[in-house]
């Protein structure tokens, strides 16, 4: 099988309560090919950068067997900048800087020899640009997922944002977005709002407290991991997606069970990204690695227990 996302590769300037980076790489489809291909075979980006943009990065990540031919490189031109603080709780953040640069300019083309992929994943970009994509696969890939915040929920973009929802079958959102969009403060309510607007599934991230996911009227919880170091959370969602859907892709099975196995595989590929700044610890995994971490959270919630009758 093979994945196929379409997201931002850009640089970030990061600043934590234990530390700061000038200029690094990020952007979401760049964690989500990382996260990826430690399960998938065929990895597929497309996105846009500048020629500022480190072009080692783009050789480093097709050693990992990331096809980066969809990436457009615009000469001339800045690649995309984020840059931004976080608070002490690690959770809220203040936004310095944000660049567009060649972000203004994307324009999704899918290269023939991706139309094929069985999974889509659609990063965190302009909801019109995500129609666009899908409307230019021939065949339906096996599963389409999506990811959003709130941004794009607003009145100038919601009504293209639910045509997408549409077409979509795992829908990846926060706990105030999922809130937001279904004008629910229950999750579960929301939860069920959100479905019947299209997606068959909705994973709702809650941070250092987890992830849920809904499917009709069962719900699967993962705790997140209690870490001894947490230097980042940049790129943490998108390094969940990528393990999520790169499991789904390696294993084969879309079922609902098999997600749950690929919501731990996803939140074990976050616990690893959030302990050093940018992409730096995912980079140097092991698959020794990865077992290991998901051991961990099954020994977190695995216990025995008698009932009485």
């Amino acid at each position: 099988m093979s994945l196929l996302t379409v997201g931002t590769v850009a640089f970030d300037a990061i600043e934590t309560p234990f530390g700061k980076t000038e200029k690094i790489v990020g952007g979401a489809a760049t964690y989500i090919a990382w996260s990826a291909s430690y399960f998938s075979k065929r990895v597929n980006i497309v996105s846009v950068i500048g020629d500022d943009f480190d072009m080692n990065e783009l050789e480093e990540l097709r050693k990992r067997g990331v096809d980066t031919n969809g990436i457009e490189i615009k000469q001339g031109k800045k690649s995309f900048f984020w840059s931004g603080k976080y608070h002490l709780d690690m959770n809220s953040r203040d936004t310095l800087i944000t660049d567009l640069n060649v972000l203004l300019e994307f324009n999704p083309v899918i290269p023939e020899n991706y139309k094929d992929s069985d999974i889509l994943l659609l990063g965190n970009i302009d909801p019109n640009l995500q129609l666009r994509v899908i409307e230019q696969l021939p065949v339906r890939p096996k599963l389409v997922v999506m990811d959003t915040m709130n941004f794009w929920m607003t009145p100038a973009f919601i009504e293209k944002l639910k045509e997408v929802m549409k077409k979509v079958d795992v829908l990846a959102i926060n706990d105030a977005e999922a809130r937001e969009l279904a004008a629910e403060y229950s999750l579960v309510k929301a939860a069920k709002k959100i479905m019947k607007m299209g997606p068959k599934y909705l994973i709702i991230k809650k941070g250092e407290h987890g992830a849920l996911l809904f499917h009709d009227n069962h719900v699967f919880y993962a705790p997140a991991l209690p870490l001894e170091d947490v230097f980042d959370p940049t790129g943490a969602g998108d390094t969940f997606a990528g393990g999520f859907c790169g499991y789904l892709d390696k294993s084969r099975d879309i079922s609902f069970d098999n997600m749950k196995r690929a919501i731990i595989y996803g939140s074990a590929m976050a616990s690893f990204c959030v302990e050093k700044f940018g992409t730096e610890r995912i980079k140097e995994l092991t698959h020794h690695d990865i077992e290991d971490r998901v051991k961990d959270f099954i020994e977190l919630v695995q216990f025995d227990i008698e009932l009485e009758d």
